[in-house]
């Protein structure tokens, strides 16, 4: 019912900046948030940031100051802008939205495949 896909990953070199973009189709009737969780090799998935009803914005200590959350609600879309790439930040970047699909609907969360952030010299 809900897809969720992401784009602008890449393989970029360290202190580059990317874009990842997210648009979610579907039957949604509300969202809550919409945001961006990583995940290296070997590792758990991590919150990177999100956006929520309203406007507000949390991000990960490990990439504050560095990107930028951005929603565009009639697109659907969500945005990340990252600056000043590590190679820490090689990861998985999955975008994720949190919604109803109907007003007596239980929020669910939707998770996209993915898109690889590579960041290497």
């Amino acid at each position: 019912q809900v897809q969720v896909v992401e784009s602008g990953g890449g393989l970029v070199q360290p202190g580059v900046s990317l874009r990842l973009s997210c648009t979610a189709s579907g039957s949604i009737f509300s969202t809550n948030s919409m945001g961006w969780y990583r995940q290296a090799p070997g590792k758990q998935r991590e919150f990177v940031a999100d956006i929520v009803t309203g406007g507000n914005t949390n991000y990960a200590d490990s990439v504050k100051g560095r990107v930028t959350i951005s929603r565009d609600n009639a697109k659907n879309s969500v945005y990340l802008q990252m600056n000043s790439l590590k190679p820490e930040d090689t990861a998985r970047y999955y975008c994720n939205l949190e919604g109803r699909r109907a007003i007596l609907s239980a929020v669910q969360t939707y998770w996209g495949q993915g898109t690889q952030v590579t960041v290497s010299s």
